[in-house]
């Protein structure tokens, strides 16, 4: 069935709105159209809704995003409304109205679009339109700033009755194109889809400009002395220094992923006087607290204060939010609540450092993130007009545990066997790492790919999804500097690490005295020190989030197997080997395992192989390159080729959640070859 013109409108007009973070945050708001359409099935014109679904962002809604409904039915519905006490029960009946199959489920917010006698309905959670909207005048500001052309709603939960009484409004109010919805956003409409449009974006506008023209200078008090942004390196050095920690807090209850930042609108926020006040009366927009929860955790330390201060302090903080948070959670719940989600912040800051934000995965978190700086702005907008009022605690709760949030977050997919886990992958830009790399990411994990070349490093990360799946960083595993370097890009770009895989390698193939000092250096350098340095900066974070965590050493046959010509590289994979052993004990204590693997004639992709070793491992054994790989299989018990995803199977088998009491434990990958038997 080809797409509708009035479908066709909806979609171009929502990927326009929901492009310019001015009008709205990421997967916030909902656009309808109404049009009519011969029906399918008794060829007769039928009246359709076309808006979007639950859970969709309108920058990038597509047809299968959108629900659609029969109008006579959705109006129909009217008839046999409960009344406020049931109102959940109106979403179910949602299903009964919708026209034909597949498309997105109906939101909450259906009602709004459905009921408003408009063609074109949009909904939207602009910063200025919430920044009124929070005022605690908000309805005197709305009427001085729009005349009677946007008229003021109280808040209400959104539902049917919401919708009622938009519908309401509309009919009292003829010459309004819109309304500011109390502690919420702002919904507005049109007899066509560019006026609808035009309408959002003037509402949008000029209660920006009239913020702009009437606002206070110092919407947030004056500067505290001490608090001001340290200087960007100086910032970045301490969120590297402070990230573990805190994403141990956020992570208390359950794993979560972290994202930073030192946005200049969150640095001006945490200096202000106003700043502690502000954060304590928390968020308002239903789609921020859902995002951030209630408020966020704020260190109540000037930018300079000492690390290990700033640390101790913070964890004080933590049972403090915590007891906070469940007396919340006592005061409004009820016995058909659902329990208690977790009382850790998602939402940490920092003076004169930033913003850490939290979430199930990267891009949750970023988005809780963009969110708490949706929010300042609004507490910017409503600051410099009048009073900062969000809606209750109460309210907030009925929101953050009403029975509908619950049901969509029990639709959510089933967690992949990595999914909210960190991973540092050395030497992962090609072969063996770059397979290891790959598949962490698809069991949901985010990699860190560390590289000596950036370049190849950063296209593996990109081919991977991106900066909310990987990044690729430049690595000398052999520079204590460069390592730690690598380890403080995986915490402020997922704000801790959990796995990391000592891959980087390479070798050179020469007897005992053809071998040179410096082979021996430069071979023990990149694999038996690297590793000992990766570890040991990684262990440093992994101990102090207090979350386990996983190492992997991808060792060789030859840490067991004395093969010809090969001094350097078998006693360096030797040392490697052993301090797999050595890790396991010392790390034990904080729940951290550390396993090795044990691949051997692993051809195919390999950099090693393509460097030389591969020319001097066959002329070793007297056969041509291009056999190399069959010729390390005939040898084997199984006769099969070891390929890179093998040694990635391996891995994900020994991090994941099957082998949880395995630790010390070194497995061969080599096809089977009886002479590197572990004994």
């Amino acid at each position: 069935m080809s797409t509708s013109p009035a479908a066709a409108d909806l979609i171009a007009r929502s990927n326009r709105l929901g492009a310019d973070p001015r009008n709205t945050n990421y997967a916030g708001g909902n656009t309808s159209a109404k049009g009519v359409v011969n029906d399918p099935v008794t060829g007769q014109p039928v009246e359709l809704m076309w808006v979007k679904g639950s859970g969709g962002d309108l920058g990038t809604l597509q047809e299968s995003g959108l629900a659609v409904l029969r109008m006579d039915r959705m109006r129909a519905l009217v008839d046999v409304y409960p009344g406020i006490d049931r109102e959940d029960e109106m979403v179910a009946a949602f299903d009964y109205c919708l026209h034909g199959k597949g498309g997105a489920a109906p939101s909450i917010d259906t009602a709004m679009h459905g009921l408003v006698d408009a063609a074109h309905v949009d909904h939207l959670h602009p910063d200025s339109g919430i920044a009124i909207a929070t005022a605690v005048d908000g309805e005197a500001l709305t009427a001085s700033i729009f005349g009677e052309k946007v008229v003021w709603v109280p808040w209400r939960r959104p539902g049917f009755q919401l919708g009622l009484d938009i519908a309401a409004i509309k009919r009292a109010h003829p010459a309004a194109i819109g309304c500011i919805l109390g502690g919420h956003g702002i919904t507005a409409w049109g007899d066509t889809s560019d006026e609808s449009e035009a309408n959002s974006l003037w509402i949008i506008e000029t209660a920006a400009a009239y913020i702009a023209e009437h606002g206070t200078a110092q919407p947030f008090g004056a500067a505290r002395p001490g608090f001001g942004a340290l200087d960007a390196d100086a910032r970045r050095a301490k969120a590297a220094a402070l990230a573990a920690t805190i994403r141990g807090i956020a992570s208390h209850d359950r794993p979560m992923v972290g994202h930073f930042t030192d946005a200049p609108e969150v640095l001006e926020f945490l200096e202000s006087s106003g700043a502690p006040r502000l954060a304590e009366l928390g968020t308002s927009c239903p789609d921020h607290f859902l995002r951030t929860k209630v408020k966020p955790m704020l260190l109540d330390l000037p930018a300079d204060a000492p690390v290990e201060a700033s640390i101790a302090r913070l964890k004080q903080l933590h049972e403090a939010y915590r007891a906070d948070y469940t007396a919340y959670y006592d005061a409004h719940a009820t016995l058909e609540s659902p329990a208690m989600r977790g009382a850790d912040p998602l939402i940490v800051l920092v003076p004169g450092v930033g913003m850490f934000s939290y979430g199930a995965n990267k891009q949750t978190a970023r988005v809780a993130g963009e969110f708490y700086i949706n929010a300042i702005n609004v507490m910017r907008g409503a600051e410099s007009l009048s009073s900062y009022a969000p809606i209750s605690d109460a309210e907030k709760f009925n929101i953050e545990y009403w029975a509908l949030e619950e049901a969509k977050l029990q639709r959510m997919p089933k967690l992949k066997v990595h999914q909210g886990r960190i991973a540092l992958v050395t030497g992962a830009a090609s072969g063996i790492g770059k397979a290891i790399a790959t598949r962490l990411a698809a069991e949901g994990a985010c990699v860190v790919i560390a590289d000596l070349d950036l370049e190849k490093a950063q296209a593996a990360a990109a081919a991977l999804g991106g900066p909310d799946v990987a990044i690729g960083v430049a690595a000398n595993v052999a520079d204590e500097a460069a390592v730690q370097a690598a380890v403080d890009a995986a915490l402020l770009a997922f704000g801790g690490i959990d796995l990391v895989v000592n891959n980087a390698g390479l070798s050179l193939s020469k007897s005992l005295l053809e071998t040179t000092a410096a082979d021996w250096d430069l071979q023990h350098d990149v694999m038996a020190k690297g590793s000992f340095l990766v570890s040991k900066a990684a262990a440093r974070a992994l101990i102090e989030q207090n979350m386990g965590g996983d190492i992997i050493y991808i060792s060789s046959k030859n840490s067991v197997f004395a093969g010809p010509n090969n001094i350097a590289y078998s006693a360096t994979k030797a040392d490697q080997a052993h301090q797999v052993r050595l890790l396991a004990v010392e790390l034990g204590a904080y729940g951290v395992r550390v396993n090795g693997i044990n691949p051997d004639g692993v051809v195919r992709g390999s950099g090693i192989f393509a460097s030389g070793w591969g020319a001097n491992r066959a002329a070793t054994y007297g056969v041509d390159e291009k056999d190399l790989g069959q010729f390390y299989a005939n040898r084997t018990i199984l006769k099969r080729e070891v390929l890179p995803e093998h040694i990635a199977n391996a891995v994900i088998a020994l991090t994941g959640p099957e082998l949880s009491l395995t630790t010390g434990l070194h497995i061969p990958v080599d096809s089977g070859v009886a002479a590197a038997f572990l004994r």
